[in-house]
């Protein structure tokens, strides 16, 4: 077997072992090809299974030393060429015998727990049970494999020796795969047995109803059920006798003449006489994967033992591996790459770090994990996983001069380019960096080369080709041009395989030995080295000329200003490149270095700033995400359209009026002196008519949106005929361009089937209007009724600015009145402007105008109770703060006591008590005319009561406990809540009638529904673990997704996603047409509804019964977690003072009375203070003024403040 230095040497010249013209090959000794030597039992590996600590036991020979010595340390436990013969599990057992003591497996689950890790005796002990088990309940006649359905963890290198040692091929399945494509992998694999993690089997049940019966026979202590494929789904089998049966000999050889291996230096021999690998033979195969299907339908690969273990042997050489090393899993268990990492470490003594699959999008706490706490000496990783780390982590930590970091290597996509590779080195590093590749096919690795040190001297010229390298051991490489002639110099794509190297594709049995690959990557062979051109599919032709645009992509990224990239060729008609930026990045500097350094026919036609490169689950670029991000980008963009009168503009402003409303194309019933948010409009379709109208003119219309949320459509309609046409002397009057009838009356027909609003309803509704905001728990925001009229002089509006107040706009009563008009209409223009910045959803969040902040000083947030109000029980519901824009702010909230209160927020002065008919748990909340709060009870009642004495307008009965909170619709003023008794309801307040109920069938509805307008869905979610989307006018479903574990968490949308809590210790994310996007795992249940909010626009706060506050953003990635001191099941909630130094902060409290006052941006603690009692309540917080309920029977209002300030 070839040494280390031969993969070095070899890859620098001509390979070592290549053949004639075209061809390299690395061969095995021909002593490989003799009769295997008798496989050794497993045995003597027992012993105790250890307790956790932390770290994994290592020597203390560093890796400079063990580079130092005269000859590589590798661990030497046989014959090379005995190695080569042998099985992985073999090779595993082989290792074991010699460091059965030595730790096999560390996992640390980066909590903040000690690592659990395994020692070698204790991985062969419960792969033995696990063969032993699987031995005796399945029955293995003929050719198998069993399917691994879990996430990477302590028992994984057991489950997988398990399998092995059947002897059968493990079949890794991804649990976050979309059932669709495991089924089909599953069913085509024709896996009649699978093994799935314990935790995973309500989701696997779930994804795979009724194509798997449960085994009851489960290994509790290892952690895995058995299921086994119902006799009615195994609908594969015939197909693969059939194929069987079929199989020509040249099956799978894909030259150019069927039937013949071409080698361009011998002469051509029948594939007859050339022997074959039969997948049907026992113990063949080591693993089944699948294709990522990028290009069509998922290929399924089986791979041989043969194929595989090569592969392990010459790398473990390469790479100098001894048991002192520890080699991470970075690859998941879908991608091959992971079988070398897992062999690499396990047949050699050394040890293998897993880590859960979050941390792994964590760049600093995953560097942490590896280079600080576990010392990884050898990390495998494509080029963009690894780049996710970011420059500095890559300088200050991973290729430092300290670093314990001994083997990089990258694989699996183009190799950076050599500037960035060198200013990611420090100049002390010693760290050897290897380009590895390969294909699926394949299976893994085919080529090795290492970076030569001298490359990354200063004075070394940066556009140094890297080569692929030489071909790894039993590799065959042949570059072929168009017609499948061997290329001696110049372009061709590249063949690979060997007289051993083969996998089984699909349905082949049978493959004739020596067969070889087409891989649709093209290189350019030079002095007989081989250089990566690109991928066949990425081979573009523009402006007449062909080229790669991967070749793109390395110009760009030799950029000093640009920190990632990745090039697309958009709908085969735009090149467009989008960049990870560093701090310097200038789009037009950066298009005019691409213009230097590229040809004109290869220049893109634009640029595209992203915050991250999205990524497969493989770990490679995403392309069609980057297609889903142009194509978003291109939506969001002005359309240039020109406009040819006044005329035309009043139509096309009648259409885009009805779009945005959804009223139907042939509705004629708008009046001239329609007002939007009295149409059905709300402050999202408000920002969606105005972006729509800019895009429609092509110019920025400044004020547009506040004539939208407070004039009728005329007033729209002049407000831009003033912009486009200046200089017209008499504006167009509508009622001439009409081109239909239009109808005067002030009320607008809803169409729905159960909803019609007539002209009636709007004045019954509108004599009584209180203009107001209403907030409550997780930032959910609901402002109605401000017009002009209510802020006319004669009814002066008390306006005054508070000793702590945050935006200046905020409506509170103090000594100082402004009485005037032009005041009133200042302060209908600055509430406006906070509805309409505020996040686009029905009930958004908060975003708060102030002006700039001048002190920039890093200041403690103190906290002191402003007053507390005693409801005589137990305060679990969470507070709904109403602001009114000519009385005081009120705050409502019930209690365990039966009592509904009614507070004034300055003061604590109790307005009004209500008792109702048993304890309140729900939260209030405010009707769409503000004379009404909605409240659910104990006693299965929803009670609508009066705002301004706690009257009881109606009660509504449902048939069991109501403790979701109520949400109104500010279209339509209905309520929607929801019941223990498992129905949804929605009611018509002001006709005292239940529209419709829906039975969600799965569950009590515990959490408040969530309304979203863009798509017009109510989300609800139940105990049973139903996530439900119905539509809010007919009652019924639009989609569902089952959790499968109880959901107390509320959802919460924006405009492109809804998220929820839930009790498996997940926040899920969901698109509204009704696709998990990514679920993000923390280690206790999550009851804690997520908070979104405008002032932060990106990020989700939510907590965890394990005591953190989690920060992530729409990706589900972690920005940042706080610990708190116990459990955290209120939701927090953003918000952002001037008086506090202008922060944008977060308020949280956990359930032992901790109140916290976190930066937002970066999770510190900016102050804390501890009620004397429990808290399960969510703070409320308007201007400083923080509320919250807590269990000694209170609700607390506390002020915030600088500390030091005079908080008079």
């Amino acid at each position: 077997m070839a040494q280390g230095s031969d993969g070095a040497s070899a890859a620098c010249g001509h390979p070592k072992g290549a053949t004639a013209a075209g061809q390299w090959e690395r061969a095995i000794p021909a002593s490989r090809q003799s009769e295997a030597p008798p496989r050794p039992r497993w045995g003597g590996a027992g012993g105790p299974r250890e307790v956790p600590r932390a770290g994994i036991p290592r020597s203390t020979g560093s890796h400079r030393s063990r580079r130092a010595r005269p000859g590589p340390s590798r661990v030497e436990t046989g014959g090379a060429e005995d190695a080569v013969a042998m099985m992985l599990q073999e090779l595993v057992a082989r290792a074991a015998g010699l460091h059965s003591a030595r730790a096999a497996v560390c996992f640390d689950e980066c909590s903040g727990k000690p690592p659990a890790f395994y020692t070698y005796g204790t991985v062969l002990e419960l792969a033995l049970e696990l063969t032993a088990f699987l031995q005796k309940h399945c029955d293995h006649q003929g050719t198998w494999g069993i399917g691994l359905y879990c996430y990477p963890g302590i028992n994984l290198p057991s489950w997988i020796l398990g399998i092995l040692q059947v002897p059968a091929a493990y079949s890794p399945i991804d649990p976050d795969a979309p059932p669709t494509i495991s089924t089909y992998f599953m069913k085509k694999s024709n896996l009649q047995y699978i093994l799935v993690e314990n935790d995973k089997v309500n989701k696997f049940q779930m994804s795979h109803a009724g194509c798997f019966s449960h085994n009851s026979s489960a290994i509790e202590h290892i952690g895995l059920t058995l299921f086994q494929m119902n006799s009615s789904n195994i609908d594969f089998s015939s197909e693969v006798d059939n194929m069987k049966s079929k199989c020509e000999p040249s099956k799978g050889v894909v030259n150019s003449q069927p039937g013949y291996t071409v080698c361009p230096d011998q002469t051509e021999i029948k594939s007859s006489e050339a022997g074959y690998m039969d997948a049907g033979q026992k113990g063949t195969l080591a693993y089944v994967l699948h294709t990522s299907g990028t290009t069509g339908i998922p290929k399924i690969v089986r791979v041989p033992h043969k194929c595989i273990v090569p592969n392990i042997q010459h790398l473990k050489s390469i790479f100098e591996i001894t048991q002192d090393d520890v080699l991470f899993l970075a690859s998941p268990l879908t991608f091959d790459p992971s079988v070398v990492e897992l062999f690499i470490a396990l047949t050699s003594g050394a040890s293998i770090l897993v880590v859960p699959n979050t941390i792994k999008m964590m760049p600093v706490e995953l560097s942490a994990a590896l280079f600080h706490r576990h010392h990884v000496t050898v990390l495998q990783a494509t080029p963009t996983l690894f780049r996710q780390f970011g420059a500095h982590i890559i300088k200050s930590r991973v290729l430092s001069a300290n670093t314990s970091l001994r083997v990089l290597a990258l694989g699996g996509e183009a190799f950076p380019v050599l500037s960035l590779l060198k200013s990611w080195k420090h100049k002390e590093n010693k760290t050897s960096i290897f380009n590895l590749y390969g294909i699926t096919e394949v299976s893994s690795w085919a080529t090795c080369y290492k970076i030569p040190e001298e490359v990354f001297s200063a004075d070394f010229r940066t556009d140094f080709p890297i080569p692929l390298g030489s071909p790894l051991l039993g590799t065959k490489l042949e570059v072929r041009d168009a017609n499948g002639s061997a290329v001696l110099e110049g372009e061709g794509q590249i063949f690979i395989g060997g007289e051993e190297r083969i996998c089984f594709l699909d349905d082949e049995i049978t493959v004739p030995l020596g067969t070889m690959r087409e891989t649709g990557d093209f290189v350019r062979v030079k002095n007989a080295k081989l250089f990566f051109l690109g991928r066949k599919d990425s081979q573009i032709k523009r402006h007449g000329k062909r080229f790669s645009i991967e070749y793109v992509q390395q110009v760009a990224e030799d950029l000093c200003q640009v920190e990632a990239c990745a090039v697309t060729w958009y709908q085969q008609e735009k090149l467009i490149l989008f960049v990870l930026p560093k701090d310097d990045f200038e789009e037009r500097e950066t298009l005019k270095e691409l213009q230097k350094h590229l040809p004109a026919y290869a220049v893109p036609d634009e640029i595209v700033v992203i915050k991250a490169l999205p990524l497969t689950s493989h770990g490679k670029v995403d392309i069609s995400e980057l297609n889903k991000i142009y194509q978003n980008h291109l939506n969001s963009r002005r359309r240039d359209s020109k406009l040819s009168d006044a005329e035309e503009l009043w139509e096309r402003l009648l259409y885009l009026w009805k779009s945005v409303l959804g009223l139907p194309c042939d509705y004629t019933g708008i009046s001239k002196n329609a007002v939007f948010l009295y149409s059905g409009g709300d402050s999202l379709k408000a920002l969606r008519f105005y972006e729509e109208i800019e895009m429609l003119v092509g110019k920025a219309l400044p004020g547009l949106l506040e004539v939208i949320l407070s004039h009728s459509i005329e007033e729209v309609y002049r407000h831009i005929l003033k912009v486009l046409f200046p200089d017209e002397e008499q504006l167009m009057n509508p009622d001439n361009a009409v081109k239909r009838k239009l109808r005067g009356n002030s009320g607008e027909e809803f169409l729905g089937k159960y909803i019609k609003l007539t002209s009636e309803r709007d004045l019954e509704i509108a004599s009584g209007l209180i203009p107001f905001i209403a907030l409550n728990r997780g930032n959910h925001f609901f402002s109605m009724n401000f017009t002009k009229s209510s802020m006319q002089s004669e009814n002066a509006v008390q306006i005054g600015v508070e000793p702590l107040q945050q935006p200046s706009f905020l409506p509170s009563k103090t000594s100082d009145v402004m009485k005037s008009h032009e005041q009133g209409s200042e302060l209908e223009n600055r509430i406006l402007t906070l509805e309409n910045k505020a996040n686009k959803n029905d009930h958004s969040s908060v975003q708060q105008i102030h002006a700039e902040c001048n002190n920039s000083s890093v200041a403690e947030v103190a906290l002191c109770v402003r007053w507390k109000s005693n409801t005589r029980k137990c305060v679990d519901a969470s507070p709904l703060v109403i602001i009114p824009a000519k009385e005081e702010v009120s705050v409502y909230v019930g209690s365990h006591s039966h009592a509904m209160q009614a507070i004034d927020l300055e003061l604590g002065e109790i307005k009004w008590e209500k008792t109702l008919g048993d304890r309140i748990e729900s939260s209030a909340c405010v009707s769409k005319c503000g004379n009404f709060i909605v409240v659910g009870c104990y006693d299965g009642l929803v009670y609508v009561l009066q705002s301004r004495d706690g009257e009881i307008h109606w009660t509504f009965a449902t048939e069991d406990t109501v403790k979701s909170s109520a949400v109104v619709d500010p279209s339509s003023g209905l309520v929607y809540i929801g019941s223990h008794d498992q129905h949804v309801y929605a009611l018509d307040i002001y006709k005292k009638v239940c529209i419709w109920k829906l039975n969600c069938e799965a569950g009590a509805v515990f959490s408040s529904p969530c309304l979203s307008s863009f798509p017009h869905h109510l989300y609800v979610a139940t105990l049973g673990g139903l996530f439900l989307a119905i539509n809010p006018v007919m009652g019924s479903k639009i989609w569902k997704s089952n959790l499968g574990k109880p959901l107390f968490s509320s959802p919460h949308c924006n405009e492109n996603y809804v998220c929820v809590g839930c009790v498996d210790g997940n926040l899920y994310c969901y698109t509204h047409s009704g696709e998990k996007v990514w679920q993000f795992s923390t280690n206790g249940p999550v009851f804690s509804s997520p908070c979104l909010s405008s002032l932060t626009e990106q990020e989700i706060f939510f907590g965890s019964h394990d005591c953190f506050i989690y920060c992530c953003n729409m990706e589900g990635n972690l920005l940042w977690k706080f610990e708190a001191t116990s459990s955290v099941y209120g939701t927090p909630f953003v918000f952002q003072s001037d008086d506090l130094n202008n922060k944008i902060l977060l308020a949280a409290v956990s359930t032992d009375g901790k109140v916290w006052i976190l930066n937002a941006k970066s999770g510190t603690a900016e102050g804390v203070d501890k009620l004397p009692g429990e808290v399960f309540s969510s703070p409320v917080v308007w201007g400083t003024k923080l509320v919250v309920g807590c269990r000694n029977d209170y609700v607390y209002c506390l002020d915030l403040y600088i500390a030091g300030k005079n908080n008079s």
